[in-house]
């Protein structure tokens, strides 16, 4: 079996779907390295006959085109399509990406085995090659970029990897999409361990989502891939971001606003996530200012507040705590997490 099968999840987008996957096929190793290319169509209220006829004429390649039975949102999505795939290792791409370097596909094993740019393998602990270490302002050792330190993260196996992403319009990295709230700090370091992933692409070890489970079905939009992240971490698996994977999203630089009844999700969903696997401070803390961000972007819309709080209110009624055990809270300090929002 070859080692990689992609999954993309589509909904009313079908001309970047298109674009996309003409985009994959072209790329150097397609046809040695990738089982399948998988895509879902989300029950589309819009027509993607051109993407099936360009399907369609490309027998010989690992098409997999399945329309869903509903709308199944982003978790269910990812986990329908995961249901139909077969290779060791799973690249998730949104709908509106394409891979910017033709050569990524040649990176995605050594990014999982911890080898470097021409086949050497990482030393234990190592972040970038080649410089050294300081101390941050509360005296906590952190790698500059190419520091190494022996007792940071690196020992462990490579769970999911977090690639580069870059505005398609701009060329300039998209901060949202970076795996890693100190932006301005790390965002010229090649690689790093990090204590989560962005969903717009990624991938992730099959062995992982058999150990661990797949994305939470209960999260129609946003923040599955901190629930899911938190779950590998204590596993005892890392998440290493990795440069040589390069992506262009075509979402704009100004943002996506996302409607109310989204952002209130987020808000519900990360509040839901820290009380599941973080200890119970991060969790009043993350309500919180969670609630002023909704209150932020929502316009002050005070009805949505007040149903958010009172979903918030009923979290530790409905929500089993799994907090992450020592070593995963030590993994978490020592990658820089950010936990109380």
């Amino acid at each position: 079996m070859k080692p990689i099968s992609f999954v993309i999840i589509t909904y009313n987008r079908p001309d970047d779907a298109l674009e996309l996957a003409g985009n994959l096929i072209r790329l150097d190793g397609f046809q040695e390295l990738v089982e399948e290319l998988i895509i879902v169509n989300n029950r589309s209220t819009i027509s993607y006959q051109p993407l099936e006829d360009f399907i369609a004429a490309h027998p010989a390649l690992p098409f997999r085109y399945v329309v869903a039975p509903e709308n199944l949102g982003v978790s269910r999505g990812r986990n329908y399509a995961i249901g139909l795939s077969r290779a060791p290792i799973l690249i998730f791409l949104d709908d509106d990406a394409i891979i910017r370097n033709t050569d990524a596909l040649r990176h995605i094993l050594p990014i999982f085995e911890g080898r470097e740019p021409g086949g050497v393998q990482a030393p234990r602990g190592a972040f970038t090659p080649g410089s050294f270490a300081v101390a941050d302002a509360g005296g906590c050792a952190v790698p500059e970029p190419g520091g190494l330190i022996e007792d940071m993260p690196g020992t462990r196996p490579v769970g999911i990897a977090a690639f580069k992403v870059y505005y398609a319009s701009t060329l300039e990295l998209q901060e949202n999409a970076f795996p890693h709230k100190r932006f301005a700090e790390r965002k010229g370091w090649p690689h790093f361990d990090t204590a989560y992933f962005s969903g717009c692409a990624h991938a992730i070890r099959r062995e992982v989502l058999d150990k661990v489970g797949v994305y939470p079905e209960n999260f129609f939009y946003g923040m599955e891939e901190y629930d899911l992240s938190y779950r590998v971490v204590n596993a005892g698996y890392s998440i290493r971001y990795d440069e040589r994977v390069e992506i262009l999203h075509k979402e704009s630089p100004e943002g996506r606003l996302p409607p109310r009844e989204k952002l209130r999700g987020m808000w519900v969903n990360k509040s839901t996530v820290a009380w599941k696997y973080l200890p119970l401070p991060y969790f009043f803390s993350t309500a919180f200012l969670w609630s002023l961000e909704y209150l932020k972007k929502s316009g002050w819309h005070v009805p949505g507040f007040f149903k958010g709080w009172w979903q918030v209110v009923r979290i530790p009624g409905q929500e089993r705590r799994k907090p992450v055990g020592g070593d995963s809270r030590t993994y978490l300090r020592q990658v820089k997490a950010r936990l109380s929002y």
